[in-house]
């Protein structure tokens, strides 16, 4: 039997832009994709802690280094420029697997950017 897990999670980041009239998407930095074992076009899970909204979308390449985070789309509506999210993906593994799966949880800092 396969169960859903969490693979990938970058916990609280902010938002830094919106797009309202883009096609669709989620656009994170590409050195937070690559510190979070994420992939472009992935679909991810957007939880908004500043007012609990929550969506599914994808992920596309942002700027490497640059700390951005961007929703497009309708998904705009979902958030502010500055609201703190998380970012979630998750994967179906055998259940035999479970216990030694590891998630990799990256925290990165108040800018969007991982420490040093």
């Amino acid at each position: 039997m396969f169960i859903e897990v969490l693979k990938s999670k970058i916990h609280r980041v902010k938002i830094t832009e919106a797009e309202l009239h883009y096609v669709g998407s989620i656009t994170i930095d590409e050195d937070l994709m690559d510190a979070a074992n994420l992939m472009e076009n992935e679909k991810v899970q957007i939880v908004n802690i500043n007012n609990g909204e929550r969506l599914e979308t994808y992920v596309i390449k942002g700027v490497r280094g640059s700390g951005q985070i961007c929703l497009n789309g309708p998904a705009a509506r979902k958030a502010q420029v500055g609201d703190v999210i998380i970012i979630i993906s998750y994967c179906s593994i055998d259940q035999s697997e479970v216990k030694s799966h590891n998630p990799v949880v990256i925290f990165p800092d108040e800018k969007n950017r991982l420490g040093s």
